[in-house]
């Protein structure tokens, strides 16, 4: 009987992608760099570099899999209603806040540069910019009651990240999450039945509410009935005295994806609030801090585009298949394109809109509040499709979790959820144009500005006005959300970008040519739109 060779190698690898080593985020993408203009391009560099570790990404991946634990009870039984994170989870929120990812547009920074912050971030670790985010939008909000701002801005602005359990006048730094819907009204929030019960200079609130993101906050922004109607309120988790507040966490949501972060049912037992704004006027007090949250869920998907796309071309950069690179194979490179042009489209669109919350003036607002809702409805259900594409692309390791795909795959639906899905931004959109004429004014200014440069552009925007010469009815919301906003889109294409890249850009997404089908692209050369994937 012949004896087995144990001298051949059976585990030799060859045609696998390099590991990617540190490398620079901000650096590597000149798509980042050429739109967000107006940005401190330091900051962002030095935020890229930071984020663009091993060590973070090792973190991430750990944050990930290690999910937060609700710890209700302490060993005697006694309430704690608390969250625990694994230690990677502390050191992302650390690096995020300690860059300025929450108070920089509040602190002499911009809107711009944040808005990049969170297409950075979420190209790492998605999870932890929800507790980021609403940090960051909270402060708007807090106008309506100087004497809490007071106290809280400057927590909340804070660059640092303190998770010590702690009243707010004792913290280094403090974060604020949001309490609105319950599970009867869901975006219906004026169907609300959480009540408030005045107590001298205070309030007592009781109630359930359904989805509580980041419950591990210092504080909660939350909607309440009272005898005037719905209002909003500040609720601390920890009172002055040291004492908790009668905050009652149920149980985290099991979700999808957004793993690293804590979503949570809680309920108020008589929890001491404090009113922001006028009685009665809750929704306009509250949509200020909805409005910022809005423009990271817009952003968002940007990122999560980028990240997908990225790990798509180094792959097909570096495995060959029937002896040819796949980057060389003419399909492959068609695909890349046409998948990079709905990136590139996204990342464009959501730094304009965030441009917009920089600048003053009525025009500026007006843009903001109708832009920030098309750029957060379109990019989202882009992002879904470029990321199941780019997870095929890579094959059967784009389904495994040694890949971000995976956990990518997950984050996508979930932007178009928050803050409103796709059918009450849609109606928001159509409702914003119908009452307000800052916003139609703006809107309609900063597409004509893209007019004269390229004719089919020219051409499809005249259509638009001749199909909707009245309000769309509500039936009719999608189709005409979509549209303007990819005519949106290709305005500030036209504007900003390479000729290459606005030329496919209308040629494929204005003219009827393209098919339904991800990489059907019709006579358009992909070189130049691939060459923006990378600096490399």
């Amino acid at each position: 009987m012949m004896e087995p060779r144990r001298d051949l190698p059976t585990h030799e690898v060859t045609n696998q992608p390099p590991a990617r080593g540190d490398r620079c985020l901000w650096a590597d993408d000149p798509v980042l760099r050429d739109h967000a203009t107006g940005a401190d391009a330091a900051c962002l560099a030095a935020y890229g570099t930071a984020l663009g570790t091993v060590d973070i990404a090792e973190a991430a991946r750990a944050a990930n899999r290690q999910k937060p634990e609700p710890v209700l009870f302490d060993a005697g039984g006694r309430r704690l209603d608390e969250v625990r994170f694994h230690p990677a989870y502390h050191r992302l929120m650390e690096l995020g806040l300690g860059h300025g990812y929450a108070g920089g547009p509040w602190t002499g920074g911009s809107h711009v540069a944040h808005a990049a912050q969170v297409y950075l971030h979420s190209q790492v670790e998605p999870g932890t910019c929800c507790p980021m985010t609403m940090t960051y939008a909270a402060v708007p909000a807090l106008a309506a009651a100087p004497d809490l701002a007071a106290l809280w801005v400057p927590k909340l602005t804070a660059r640092a990240y303190d998770p010590s359990i702690a009243p707010v006048g004792d913290k280094r730094a403090a974060t604020l999450g949001m309490a609105m819907t319950e599970k009867q009204g869901g975006s219906d929030v004026r169907a609300n039945t959480t009540r408030a019960d005045p107590e001298g200079d205070a309030w007592r609130l009781t109630g359930h509410k359904w989805f509580c993101s980041a419950p591990m906050s210092d504080g909660f922004l939350t909607l309440a009935q009272t005898a005037d109607g719905l209002s909003c309120f500040l609720v601390p988790r920890w009172l002055p005295s040291g004492d908790r507040n009668a905050i009652h966490l149920m149980r985290l949501k099991d979700k999808l994806g957004n793993s690293a972060n804590a979503s949570a049912e809680i309920e108020y037992h008589g929890a001491v609030a404090q009113m922001l704004g006028a009685p009665g006027r809750g929704v306009p007090t509250i949509i200020e801090m909805v409005h910022h949250t809005r423009l990271d869920t817009a952003m968002a998907p940007a990122g999560l585009m980028r990240a997908a796309l990225d790990h798509l071309h180094h792959w097909v950069r570096h495995r060959s298949a029937f002896q040819r690179r796949l980057i060389d194979q003419p399909l492959m490179r068609v695909l890349l394109a046409d998948l990079a042009l709905d990136w590139e489209g996204a990342t464009a669109l959501g730094l304009h809109v965030a441009r917009s919350f920089d600048a003053s003036g009525e025009d500026a607002r007006g843009f903001a509040r109708i832009g920030v809702a098309l750029a957060k409805f379109l990019n989202n259900k882009l992002a879904i499709r470029v990321i199941a594409e780019a997870m095929e692309g890579i094959g059967g390791m784009g389904y495994v979790e040694d890949t971000l795909l995976p956990m990518l795959y997950r984050e996508a639906p979930l932007n178009g959820i928050w803050e409103g899905s796709g059918n009450v931004i849609c109606l928001d959109i159509l409702r914003t144009l119908a009452r307000d004429g800052a916003a139609d004014t703006a809107l309609r200014a900063d597409l004509h500005a893209a007019r004269g440069a390229d004719r089919r552009y020219d051409a499809a925007l005249d259509a638009h006005a001749a199909r909707w010469t009245d309000a769309p009815t509500e039936a009719e919301a999608r189709a005409f959300a979509e549209r303007l906003a990819t005519l949106l889109t290709a305005a500030v294409l036209i504007r900003q970008a390479p000729g290459a890249v606005a030329d496919a850009y209308v040629a494929t997404r204005l003219d009827a040519g393209r098919g339904l089908i991800a990489g059907s692209l019709p006579g358009i050369d992909p070189a130049p739109i691939v060459a923006r994937l990378s600096t490399a």
